[in-house]
């Protein structure tokens, strides 16, 4: 394992604070590199914040949402491609994505291929191993520079896990050699709504291949906690940075908030107060991260050694799910994986019947999650609809969302939000329904001249609008 890079304090860059991230980035004992959403940059118009970031020597790091390693499918060789063009355009001395799926379904699975919207956690079992390790051999043959995965946060429990947390990211590294992104936000989410220690956690997890270090906020609403990013930094989630900081000096930490944002000056002292934890922590004997492989810690699970035994070398190629050491990638590995993350995504999204051992209670709140996450995404991704509708918005999408799950990304589902309303006769209002119906004309485009059945049906859409 290469030696990983000292990167400091650090902040998620975002169009909202772009200002604020400047001024703290040319001040003393302000931020010393920035992490920006892989997906929301386009390499040949970067935003100009983050160029003149760049020209003053700050580090951009993208941080990928959509590749889904954790789940059964290979990765999508096009996804690849961009986070590595998007890695090149910044000069990231690394990446960064999720252990998490985003998608199942489709030909592994002969079932409808759906898209979650959101990250959910992949099951702790030998076969969802098996597989995120070869997916994650394939992500790092294509990429540029090294790949570091974060650990999420969740809402469910997956039935008959074999490894808690800690053993799973341990092996992940000893059979890869990917380094780690730690969320301590997420370790606190995973305490409430798991029951899981994050001490013990990190009393599992090779340490020594943390990249960096994520903290957040978020809030506890009827016993559940929602990492929302868009809350201050509580102090249980900096007691578990502390905790981690006691064990490691981490090469870098960085202030994570989507949206709510504060004035700059709570964003200041939100880092001050991640500075100080570090700085206390430090001088009870938190070690520098090593270059050094890892090594099996006295706590290290007898799985952890019985899959070492049987892996390959990280930088080893993988050609073919055969060749994987120890049956990683077999086919029929990847098969009950894909159909048992396709039932729990049909039943989140599309309604259907919970699979067995799912705590029916968390999986309607996780359910509903995905809906306002949704909802909140499109509202971003197509800003004139909120105003349009007004205050009807987010429940007009989240009524819609409950059936009709998404297929083919943000954009498309816009479209089709607005269709629907506009077919179904859902917006009373005539000038409501006027400017609802002629943002959607503006944006459906002309017809294709295709046989698709898809083009069919916006043809035939766009002819009964016009008609209205």
């Amino acid at each position: 394992m290469e030696r990983i890079r000292q990167l400091g304090t650090g902040i998620g860059w975002r169009p909202e604070i772009e200002d604020a991230v400047e001024r703290m980035a040319g001040s003393a004992g302000g931020v010393d590199w920035v992490e920006v959403v892989a997906e929301n940059v386009c390499p040949g118009h970067i935003p100009e914040s983050l160029l003149r970031l760049r020209e003053r020597g700050v580090t951009v790091v993208p941080h990928g949402v959509s590749l889904g390693l954790g789940g059964a499918d290979r990765p999508d060789e096009e996804r690849l491609r961009n986070l590595a063009e998007r890695a090149e355009a910044l000069g990231a001395p690394l990446v960064t994505e999720h252990i998490a799926f985003v998608r199942a379904g489709g030909a592994l699975t002969a079932s409808p291929r759906l898209e979650a919207g959101h990250l959910l956690p992949v099951p702790r079992t030998r076969d969802a191993l098996d597989v995120l390790c070869e997916n994650v051999r394939i992500a790092q043959d294509a990429l540029p520079v090294p790949l570091a995965l974060e650990n999420i946060a969740a809402l469910i429990n997956w039935p008959g896990e074999e490894m808690t947390e800690g053993q799973f990211l341990y092996d992940l590294v000893d059979r890869t050699g990917v380094r780690l992104l730690i969320d301590v936000a997420n370790l606190h989410t995973n305490h409430v709504n798991r029951g899981e220690d994050p001490a013990k956690a990190l009393d599992e997890l090779p340490v020594e291949a943390i990249a960096y270090v994520h903290v957040a906020g978020g809030f506890e609403r009827d016993g559940v906690w929602h990492d929302s990013h868009a809350h201050p930094v509580p102090q249980q989630v900096l007691d578990v940075l502390a905790e981690l900081a006691s064990r490691v000096s981490p090469p870098g930490v960085l202030l994570e908030r989507d949206e709510n944002f504060p004035e700059p000056a709570e964003l200041e002292r939100e880092l001050d107060a991640i500075r100080g934890v570090l700085k206390t922590a430090g001088t009870q004997g938190g070690a520098p991260a090593s270059d050094e492989p890892a090594t099996t810690p006295a706590s290290a699970p007898a799985a952890s050694a019985e899959s070492a035994a049987g892996s390959a070398p990280a930088a080893e190629p993988v050609t073919s799910a055969e060749e994987v050491p120890g049956g990683e990638g077999k086919p029929v590995a990847r098969q009950r994986l894909g159909l048992a993350q396709a039932a729990l995504l049909s039943a989140l999204v599309a309604g259907t019947p919970v699979p067995e051992g799912f705590d029916r209670v968390r999986l309607g709140v996780q359910s509903r999650a995905l809906a306002a996450k949704r909802a909140d995404v499109v509202g971003k991704v197509a800003p004139e609809l909120p105003v349009i509708l007004g205050t009807s918005y987010r429940s007009a999408f989240v009524a819609y969302a409950q059936g009709h799950p998404m297929t083919d990304g943000y954009r498309r589902d816009a479209l089709s939000f607005a269709e629907h309303l506009l077919l179904a006769d859902r917006v009373e209002d005539a000038g409501t329904r006027r400017a609802l119906r002629e943002w959607w004309l503006e944006r459906s485009g002309p017809a294709p001249l295709s046989r698709r059945p898809t083009a069919r049906l916006a043809r035939a859409t766009r002819r009964v609008l016009l008609r209205r």
